[in-house]
């Protein structure tokens, strides 16, 4: 040190004092801690232009697009069922996608899906590192969008950084004002389009700003709008870097052969200003202009390797790509690669990509698997489905004619958009028709069979009395099936099988 000082380590003595009198010191005076929290340095992107740029444009107006248009689009399912395309409808517990429609009882489909989602996840993952981050997570999207106005409004980003420190003007005033109307803007019509999904979109329409949508509608869009504006207006690289979880589970989802955004350190160190006209003899590519991080969105330096908070986003790339053109050396220092590459490289080795290998091709079959298994049930899937449940109290009744008789609940299901009537009968249980009788004083006869009638789209119980004449021939707990049939078509039936309980061994 400059006053000859020795400089001491904390918590140690320093020379000359005696290490009682240290002690003694250190107890007195304890050593403040540092602080385990880091102040949050705002950052201001600074716009790009190139490849990466235009795809993520493209990719944001198209998933845009999707989110809040879809719910406008309609699908004539009949006319006793909604005719919006996709609409999840809470109240009669329905899923529906174009021409297909989820019941309660089918919802393993939506945990397919799951599947499928979250598998497509890891092969991205294991192919293009976070490109899922980068290019279509709500959160990027919504924060370029965000960014976007915040550029058009207060400027780039050395404006940017200029009018965030100066005082405030009534241009300032103007400039935050409008910015913020329009985040807004984008927050609520993010939360009205949510809404769109669960109650009828031109419905909603046509009575939310009067006040006669549901209740639960209001609240859901001022909660969604509320997150949106904070969490793309406010709190953004936060989000990605320490409330999302994917980054730390990213690391098991990718390996050595992962393509990642990487700073190519075989081809750019070493580093540092470079003057036109001199030679590039015995030094990288890489000038040091640091352009890589003023236009990260998380403020992180690319050169320093894979960083959890990288988000794969690539707009260093076409910063990087810019300044190689200007300088006149070969573009791609900062580009999709894979750190095993680098390593070759350094061996005198060619590049290599591997993109087809174990896990890879693990993941693409458990994909092709879970989509075949919910293509096949979707194709078979049945449009009728009977249920039975016997009462158990009482397990079963005399009747005055000796007849033994158990009560059931049936429930049928119904999937079509158009009423049924079916008849009922108990299979596999007596051979002498005579000496069985279904019964409930509301059912009407066809023939020496019982209509039971489901309107469409819908699930009826009914409450049925079966009672035998003759239980010699039946064991205790007789096993047999009730079985429905379509009276306008014999080929559409369905069966269940249950118990006849005769009391036998009582």
């Amino acid at each position: 040190m400059s006053d000859g000082k020795q400089k001491t380590k904390r918590g140690e003595a320093a020379p000359g004092i005696k290490k009682s009198r240290w002690e003694a010191k250190t107890k007195s005076t304890p050593v403040k801690p540092d602080s385990l929290y880091k102040n949050r340095t705002k950052i201001f992107p600074k716009r790009v232009k190139g490849t990466f740029r235009r795809i993520k444009w493209i990719a944001l107006f198209a998933m845009l697009g999707i989110y809040y248009f879809i719910p406008f689009l309609r699908w004539d399912r009949g006319p006793d069922a909604p005719s919006q395309a996709v609409l999840i409808d809470f109240e009669n517990a329905r899923f529906y996608f174009f021409f297909i429609e989820i019941w309660p009882q089918e919802v393993y489909y939506i945990t397919g899906l799951l599947i499928l989602a979250a598998i497509g996840l890891f092969l991205a993952s294991a192919l293009f590192g976070r490109l899922w981050c980068g290019f279509a997570c709500p959160q990027t999207i919504w924060t370029d969008l965000f960014i976007a106005v915040e550029r058009f409004f207060e400027g780039d980003r050395n404006a940017r950084i200029k009018l965030e420190k100066s005082k405030w003007t009534p241009a300032k005033i103007y400039k935050k004002t409008a910015k913020h109307i329009v985040w807004l803007l984008i927050a609520f019509a993010t939360g009205g389009a949510w809404i769109l999904y669960f109650h009828d979109a031109y419905d909603v329409m046509a009575h939310f700003f009067t006040g006669g949508s549901p209740m639960t509608a209001y609240v859901f869009v001022a909660m969604l709008t509320f997150t949106t504006y904070a969490l793309a207006g406010f709190m953004r690289e936060q989000i990605c870097i320490y409330m999302c979880p994917w980054p730390r589970i990213q690391a098991a989802m990718t390996d050595e052969e992962a393509l990642n955004v990487t700073y190519r350190f075989d081809r750019g160190e070493p580093r540092g200003p470079h003057k036109k006209g001199a030679t590039w003899e015995g030094r990288g590519d890489c000038i040091d202009c640091r352009q890589c991080i003023a236009v990260c969105p998380t403020g992180i330096d690319i050169r320093e390797g894979l960083q959890l908070e990288c988000i794969g986003c690539s707009l260093c790339i076409d910063a990087c790509d810019e300044i190689m053109v200007k300088i006149g050396r070969p573009t791609g220092l900062i580009a999709y690669d894979t750190g095993i590459n680098i390593k070759r490289r350094q061996d005198g080795k060619p590049s290599a990509y591997h993109l087809i290998r174990a896990r890879t091709i693990a993941y693409a079959l458990i994909i092709l698997a879970v989509g075949a298994v919910m293509l096949y049930g979707l194709s078979h899937r049945s449009v009728l489905d009977l249920n039975v449940l016997r009462v158990r109290a009482p397990n079963y009744v005399t009747l005055g004619d000796n007849y033994i008789q158990n009560g059931y609940t049936v429930k049928i299901l119904n999937k079509q958009a158009k009423a049924l009537k079916f008849k009922i009968e108990a299979v596999d249980l007596i051979d002498d028709p005579a000496g069985l009788t279904i019964t409930e004083a509301r059912f009407k006869k066809h023939g020496d069979k019982i209509i039971l009638e489901v309107p469409a789209n819908e699930t009826i119980n009914y409450k049925l009395f079966l009672a035998v004449k003759d239980v010699t021939p039946l064991s205790n707990r007789e096993d047999f099936y009730f079985k429905i049939t379509d009276v306008s078509d014999s080929n559409n039936t369905q069966q269940t099988p249950t118990v006849f309980v005769t009391g036998k061994d009582k």
